[in-house]
């Protein structure tokens, strides 16, 4: 009689063997980066957000005067490079209106411990502008908020930081 070989000569038996251990090792990698790095991307209070989201939402559109915003953004935008971008705002007839205050939102999907906002500055009545640096390339939304009393107006635009 012939010698018996052990089942761990085999090619089959250790190409399953070594798949396997790759396999349980990356998963332990990824919940292990899900723990620790955290996406940042749901907030504390989401379900009383969502209610008052709709409430909100119907009043503003009731008040919505009719104004036309345009966000104006540089042709390239370039990490941590001064960025300029210029914001106008006219009434339904096409007069200029000049708010109390326009601020720059500036929100990272991504990661909210990079979102900033700033102040935009009057040119003259009705235009705006600011210059920012953003400090991470990728994806960003933008959000010009309009403060006229009590009330306020939105406008949003995604735009893309490239690296130099």
């Amino acid at each position: 009689m012939g010698k018996i070989q052990s089942a761990w000569r085999s090619p089959w038996v250790i190409g399953l063997t070594v798949m396997g251990v790759i396999f349980v090792t990356a998963n332990f990698y990824l919940i292990y980066l899900a723990g620790d790095r955290a996406p940042s991307l749901v907030a504390e209070n989401y379900y009383e957000r969502g209610q008052d989201y709709e409430k909100n939402m119907l009043k503003r559109l009731a008040k919505d005067p009719g104004w036309k915003m345009t966000l104006t953004p540089p042709a390239k935008i370039s990490l941590k490079q001064p960025a300029e971008f210029q914001f106008s705002l006219l009434d339904k007839e096409g007069k200029v209106v000049t708010p109390d205050s326009v601020t720059l939102f500036a929100y990272r999907p991504s990661d909210s411990r990079a979102d900033f906002s700033t102040e935009m500055s009057r040119l003259a009545p009705g235009n705006y502008q600011v210059k920012t640096q953003f400090p991470l390339k990728g994806y960003w939304d933008l959000l010009a908020s309009v403060k006229d009393g009590e009330e306020e107006f939105n406008i949003s635009l995604r735009i893309f930081v490239e690296e130099n």
